[in-house]
């Protein structure tokens, strides 16, 4: 986050319901960041929504797929018309719909070692809103190795995870998940509307809290979720000391 950019009349009434929450400096940090979204499938398009709502300044979203009917039981910002498409251009169209008062940058690229490390020095928070464990270890990586607060969702079926990293103060995924199977491309993924729905409304509010600088963070903790018991638990989590990606951050 660089120079502090006002809110000007448009934005005082466009955010006003949520100001008296926030106040009109913190609007203003927000509408000074930049945010890195990584996927726009199930967890990417919730995230990318709301904070675009909420009024990040600039939103970057990278995905190289295109939207299929399979899909649209939870990528809610896609529809039929848009099958065969895209995601990149379908979302950047749409969110610039949503605010254009928000930077909608967009890149219908494959994320790997070479464009991430362009892409996480531009941001000051990043998301993983990925499918994969292999391209997802790769953004933990950039994080660490660039010193970007991180945030960790994953979806599976009526379950999910959250996590806030942040470089030389809590575990990274490395840590976490050493030794955990990759899971190709190709694998499919069963899972229900609902749990990319909590997860990625979850990660985005991390993201704002961390942008602001307000509330309790998922920082040394693990939420899990279970939508088929209702069940919402934290567990307590802490650094591999001999970790080969985060112990000297």
């Amino acid at each position: 986050m660089g120079i502090v950019l006002p809110l000007d009349k448009y934005e005082l009434e466009r955010y006003s319901r949520q100001l008296p929450l926030i106040g009109v400096e913190r609007q203003e940090k927000l509408k000074s960041s930049t945010v890195l979204i990584v996927g726009a499938g199930g967890l990417g398009s919730v995230i990318s929504v709301y904070l675009t709502y909420i009024g990040v300044g600039r939103v970057i979203i990278v995905d190289d797929g295109i939207v299929e009917l399979n899909n649209l039981n939870r990528q809610i910002i896609y529809s039929d018309r848009d099958v065969n498409e895209p995601k990149a251009v379908v979302a950047c169209r749409k969110l610039r719909e949503a605010n254009p008062r928000v930077v909608i940058d967009c890149y219908g690229e494959r994320f790997d070692e070479r464009s991430g490390d362009r892409l996480v020095k531009e941001a000051d928070v990043v998301i993983d809103a990925l499918d994969n464990w292999r391209t997802r270890l790769i953004l933990n990586s950039l994080c660490i190795r660039n010193g970007k607060p991180f945030i960790h969702g994953g979806v599976e079926g009526w379950h999910g995870q959250v996590t806030t990293i942040i470089p030389g103060q809590t575990p990274c995924l490395n840590c976490l998940f050493v030794g955990r199977k990759v899971v190709d491309k190709e694998s499919v993924i069963p899972v229900i509307a609902f749990t990319p729905g909590i997860i990625g409304l979850i990660e985005a509010t991390e993201a704002v809290k961390l942008l602001i600088q307000s509330g309790e963070l998922l920082t040394n903790k693990l939420l899990l979720v279970d939508l088929y018991t209702m069940e919402f638990k934290t567990v307590n989590i802490s650094r591999n000391p001999k970790c080969p990606v985060c112990s000297r951050a």
